[in-house]
């Protein structure tokens, strides 16, 4: 039998150890801890990590992210993070972590690199040459599993359907108008799908290099299956009408579960599936089954509200497992 290897997504909200009113860190780490060990992960991605820094301007550090794994099998691993816009420590808050226990022999983030940002002129007014930029970059790693194979780890957090600010019409946490707020909603679904492009040329370039790609991206995509963020990043065939090009789309692996097991977020009782584990055909060649983490998972909206500074993540995280190839048999001389 092959060696078996799980990959997981995981957003772990905002996590930081920086002081805030009526937290405790401690309680953070009591139950996010356990969650990471149930995952049992080889790779694991990690969305809204935010770092520290010693002094102003100074280098920042996951102070958080290791308390977090202290003791959990994952503190050893090896790192790829993503960085700011300068390019040279971590962002304050939101970085992307992926984690692996194999070496990770190269790594990269995207960040408009390959997608440039639209510019835009507001219906409401302000800025008549709006430049509408994604949020964060997307981390991309290249692990060599111990078939000497390659595998790519795609960590992406894609905009939420939230209204983007727009100058002039957002203060205090209130919108002036419904078009106003109608605008900046619109702009938020732009970065999403924008974002989701970028992510989708990166992944043509790899196909390209590699027609038989092992690929996983992974990741708080703030969209469902039926989303355009998640079609632009499977493209299947029955969006581009051409069969020639089947290889190149990615399967989301929860579709083999029940849809009462697939949610990640509850959403005023809606039950979301908004992270994903999408995988090449080539990778799901290898594929064993998934998990959704899902059974202790409060209401984003509701919990907030009841509990004060509630120390859990409102995202379950997924897991996936694959297998890599059974050995050939050897042949008995005759």
């Amino acid at each position: 039998m092959g060696r078996r290897f799980r990959i997981a997504t995981f957003n772990l909200e905002s996590l930081d150890d920086r002081p805030r009113a009526g937290s405790d860190f401690a309680d953070r780490i009591a139950l996010i801890g356990p969650q990471l060990m149930r995952l049992r992960a080889d790779f694991l991605c990690l969305q809204e990590v935010n770092a520290r820094e010693e002094s102003h301007h100074g280098p920042r550090h996951l102070t958080a992210l290791d308390s977090v794994l202290k003791g959990t099998g994952y503190e050893g691993y090896h790192r790829a993070v993503s960085v700011n816009r300068a390019g040279k420590r971590f962002s304050d808050r939101h970085n992307l972590v992926i984690l692996s226990r194999l070496p990770i022999i190269e790594f990269r983030q995207v960040w408009h690199d390959l997608i440039a940002p639209p510019h835009y002129a507001p219906h409401a007014g302000g800025d008549e040459n709006l430049v509408v930029e994604w949020d964060r970059p997307l981390l991309h790693a290249v692990i060599k599993l111990e078939d000497g194979s390659r595998l790519h780890l795609i960590n992406l957090h894609l905009r939420a359907p939230r209204a983007a600010f727009l100058s002039g019409q957002k203060e205090h946490g209130v919108w002036a108008s419904v078009a106003g707020w109608g605008e900046g909603f619109f702009l938020a679904a732009v970065k999403g799908a924008g974002q989701a492009l970028e992510a989708r040329v990166v992944l043509d370039q790899i196909f390209d290099r590699e027609p038989a790609a092992l690929i996983a991206v992974c990741g708080d995509f703030n969209a469902d299956e039926r989303e355009a963020p998640l079609r632009i990043i499977r493209g299947d065939e029955e969006d581009t009408c051409n069969g020639h090009l089947a290889a190149k789309t990615l399967v989301a692996v929860e579709r083999s579960l029940s849809e009462s097991l697939r949610h990640t977020v509850i959403h005023h009782g809606r039950r979301l599936m908004l992270d994903h584990i999408l995988v090449s055909r080539p990778l799901m060649g290898r594929y064993v089954g998934v998990e959704v983490h899902n059974e202790a998972l409060g209401d984003e909206l509701v919990s907030p509200t009841l509990v004060q500074a509630p120390p859990d993540s409102y995202h379950a995280p997924v897991v996936a497992e694959f297998t890599t190839p059974h050995p050939s048999p050897v042949k008995a001389e005759p």
